[in-house]
């Protein structure tokens, strides 16, 4: 098990660049799979989840070319349908999370998908009601192997047809899947309640340009009129708002300077002013971003005197991803806040790690945390900790860079899954951090 070695203390300076972001890279990737033209994906991030997803594709028949290592061509002509049936593709396809986005390509073009468990973060019960519900609205049919745990999805021989559907939540992995499959589906699809992140809108905004009709990209109502066929296109990732907000918290904990740069700040949503509630200083400038936390900072109340909630909503509200990086942050503020997990029910048990390094935290249920701040820079002491997953192995890795003393991180593989060379860039930036490999 692969560990960090963090060095805690050390204050950051420099610029840093945005990497790509990684949910838009597993959609797109996935989307390849609708075209037998060639499909060239820039801006990738150079991280394992992403990598094996590419190697799940490859095993699958579509052509991979690296042009760059950020830069591929994929092109999905020759599909072994027989390979994506096998026991092999089903013990590939579960321990990756993102495998579940190929399952509506695959049923509205081939006609046949099959779905195992998937794996990915740990982070509670993660319900696949909306793709399945939603796939079935568009004439799907849907058989369980009880042996192998997994889904066979079937359109029947008229194809996929679309429909009026109201998601029962704005799943962005179920609404990409719907999109999917409904670009091929005939007639018209119409999905109320859809996600309307960043990642969603350039998902749509890639499918226009190889042939498909979308309106309402933006928005959490969209019409989809079928076509027959989709061809190639370029697509460029925008900037990952997860890495940004998580180098945003790094500089905070540490007090130092530093910029961000390629930031996508129009994409940024709640962002930024969610870590000013909680005193941050951080200047957009452009499309980057500055942050000068040379003082410790102080979290705000809301008008009434009332202890300050930061919570996940969706979208342009702040992504969960983001809230274990918050409550990571919030330990050394001056004050209190309350920090509400509302999609995943076991995001915040990461926070037993904190109490050993000496954080004010009193977890309330599995959903919401009180923070109250120590009031100061490397008020934790350093621990030894375990990555559950990447956005606490990510807050872990703040909290060590905070602390006091050496820390060592376990099961880092966790955390590059979704940064790429993290210890490399921040070192540069003046952390101390050394990888160990076992």
């Amino acid at each position: 098990m692969s560990s960090f070695i963090v060095e805690g203390g050390h204050s950051l300076h420099g610029e840093i660049s945005i990497k790509g972001a990684k949910n838009e890279a597993l959609e797109v990737i996935c989307a390849t799979l609708l075209t037998s033209e060639k499909v060239v994906i820039s801006n990738l991030p150079q991280i394992s989840d992403v990598r094996n997803l590419i190697n799940l594709l490859s095993e699958m028949g579509v052509k991979v070319k690296y042009i760059t290592p950020s830069e591929v061509e994929f092109q999905a002509d020759e599909i072994d349908l027989a390979y994506i049936t096998s026991d092999l593709y089903r013990k590939k396809a579960e321990s990756l999370r993102g495998s579940v986005m190929v399952m509506g390509p695959l049923v509205t073009r081939f006609g046949i998908a099959v779905m195992p468990r998937p794996g990915g973060d740990k982070i509670g019960r993660r319900r696949l009601d909306t793709h399945f519900v939603g796939l079935r609205n568009l004439g799907a049919n849907f058989n369980y192997e009880s042996e192998s745990h997994t889904y066979r999805i079937e359109a029947p021989a008229e194809g996929l047809k679309g429909c009026y559907m109201l998601l029962d939540e704005a799943s962005v992995t179920g609404t990409a899947n719907i999109v999917m499959a409904a670009v091929l589906a005939k007639g018209t699809t119409t999905i109320y309640n859809a996600a309307c992140e960043p990642y969603i809108q350039q998902l749509c905004r890639m499918l226009v340009r190889m042939g498909a009709h979308i309106e309402g990209i933006g928005s959490n109502l969209l019409r989809i009129e079928g076509v027959d066929q989709l061809g190639g296109t370029t697509h460029t990732l925008i900037p990952d708002m997860i890495e940004v907000g998580s180098f945003i918290g790094m500089a905070a904990m540490t007090g130092s300077n530093l910029l961000l740069r390629n930031v996508g700040a129009a994409d940024l949503g709640m962002l930024p002013s969610a870590f000013e509630r909680i005193g941050v200083n951080l200047q957009i400038e452009g499309n980057d971003i500055r942050i000068d936390q040379k003082e410790i900072y102080r979290i705000d109340e809301f008008i009434d005197g009332s202890i300050m909630t930061i919570a996940d909503a969706p979208w342009p509200g702040l992504s969960p991803d983001l809230l274990s990086i918050f409550l990571v942050v919030a330990t050394q503020a001056v004050g209190s806040v309350i920090i509400h997990q509302k999609m995943f029910e076991s995001r915040l048990f990461f926070v037993d790690k904190l109490l050993d390094m000496g954080a004010r935290v009193i977890l309330c249920d599995p959903h919401r945390a009180v923070v109250i701040g120590a009031g100061k820079f490397n008020c934790l002491r350093a621990t030894d900790m375990v990555s559950p997953d990447i956005r606490a192995g990510i807050a872990m890795l703040i909290a060590a860079m905070g602390a006091r003393g050496t820390s060592r991180i376990q099961n880092i593989n966790q955390i590059d899954r979704g940064y790429e060379n993290i210890d490399q860039r921040l070192n540069k930036l003046g952390a101390k951090i050394i990888r160990i490999e076992d």
